[in-house]
């Protein structure tokens, strides 16, 4: 077991990471009834090769909310043990952009934050009135914990935002203030997302949320479009945007590529189909014509939210790739059900509900994001194989990537 690097105390893979950080290390393990001491010499940054019983060395954080709008709590019932667990750590946010609620950290933890200048943090916010916040997370520590964004903040340590947007609780009036508080931590807090509370069919028992109408959600978009417009007067960003499911269901032609910045909000379903179209029409003008002179039948199917995107995208293939024929099925969530119309968070019982018996030709493309992120299971449980068994065809499952996408939709990667 390591104990100490250079003399300081290692509890995780934070601590392991910044301590190593040096061309001479003296390591302090315990090895069976022994404590050694071993002094290595190295490049800076490089690593020892020490491998842990877990990613963390630690256990990950568990999150001490309740939150109104918690899709955790929405789950159906007899999943995987692992899928009700509820993370809430910053160290997760660091190494793989997690959000976190800063509820769980104490001052010590923000000065570790500070001195190994994690960066950025990304916080769910939700609000900035404490009292509100306190309400929507049912824990009392929601809104004292919110001067931490100014101590991180004046510490130079980058900051990322997202407001879960639950109607008649935090929009309105309470959306407005928490965008005018936010935009005073600028340019530390780069970037802030206002998405959907995730509303699926399993709710019993819990807080009585609505979905926004079609109306509300034009009303959003200019809410947060406005104070966006009026951050670029100001300081030459945007700041603040709405996903891409306020667009869809507001039905808003979505902005133009230009529009979304840096994407930094991408993985929140911020600009994603932007993004995705514009990388696609990007590799289609670099690709030959003897490229383009194929013959394939594929087949597509995607959630409801990105439908109207692949029907674009399959409109103009038609014309300049005339030897491609593809099936586009759009799958309804049933297993979730409610409100839910992400891709990514389609089931393997999905997919064989609406696939099963339909014209696959010689390979079916899916999202990657509709597997956990070992790549091997459906949220369901259904493996990838047996989704391909089922239906009879060759799975092919492709990155958040529109030139990824059109590459091996054509069968040239």
């Amino acid at each position: 077991m390591l104990l100490e690097i250079n003399g300081r105390t290692i509890k995780d893979v934070l601590d392991y990471r910044f301590h190593l950080a040096a061309e001479k290390v003296v390591l302090k393990v315990h090895r069976g009834a022994d404590i050694l001491d071993f002094t290595i010499k190295k490049s800076e940054y490089d690593d020892i090769g020490l491998e842990f019983a877990t990613p963390l060395m630690d256990k990950k954080h568990r999150c001490e909310n309740g939150c109104i709008f918690c899709f955790i709590d929405q789950n159906p019932k007899g999943m995987r043990e692992s899928i009700y667990f509820k993370d809430d750590d910053s160290r997760l946010s660091f190494l793989h952009g997690n959000y976190i609620t800063l509820t769980n950290l104490k001052r010590e933890d923000i000065d570790r934050i500070i001195e190994m200048h994690i960066s950025p943090v990304n916080v769910s916010v939700h609000t900035t009135d404490p009292e509100l916040r306190v309400k929507m997370m049912k824990n009392k520590r929601s809104g004292e914990v919110l001067s931490y964004l100014r101590i991180l903040a004046d510490a130079g340590i980058k900051l990322r935002g997202q407001i879960v947007l639950c109607r008649g609780v935090n929009d309105g009036e309470a959306l407005a203030r928490t965008l005018r508080d936010l935009s005073e931590y600028y340019p530390a807090l780069d970037s802030v997302s206002v998405v959907p509370a995730g509303l699926t069919a399993h709710r019993e028992g819990l807080y009585p949320l609505t979905p926004f109408t079609p109306e509300e959600c034009r009303g959003v978009i200019d809410m947060v479009t406005a104070f966006g417009d009026e951050c670029i007067k100001k300081f030459g960003e945007r700041v603040f945007y709405v996903s891409d499911e306020f667009y869809v269901k507001g039905g808003v032609p979505l902005p133009d590529f230009e529009f979304w910045g840096e994407f930094t909000q991408i993985e929140n379903g911020v600009g994603m189909i932007s993004s995705f179209e514009h990388e696609l029409e990007v590799m289609a003008e670099t690709l030959s014509d003897d490229e383009l002179k194929i013959s394939r039948h594929v087949s597509v199917a995607t959630g409801e939210a990105a439908y109207g995107m692949f029907l674009r995208i399959f409109e103009k293939l038609r014309s300049i790739v005339p030897g491609l024929k593809a099936e586009l099925y759009k799958v309804k969530n049933e297993f979730f059900g409610g409100e839910v119309t992400v891709t990514g968070l389609l089931t393997g019982v999905d997919f064989e509900r609406e696939l099963a018996g339909r014209e696959l030709g010689e390979e079916l493309f899916l999202s990657r994001t509709t597997l956990r992120s070992e790549g091997d299971l459906f949220l369901c449980g259904m493996s990838p194989d047996e989704l391909s068994e089922k239906l009879g065809v060759k799975i092919c499952f492709v990155e958040n990537d529109g030139g990824e996408f059109l590459l091996k939709l054509l069968g040239l990667e």
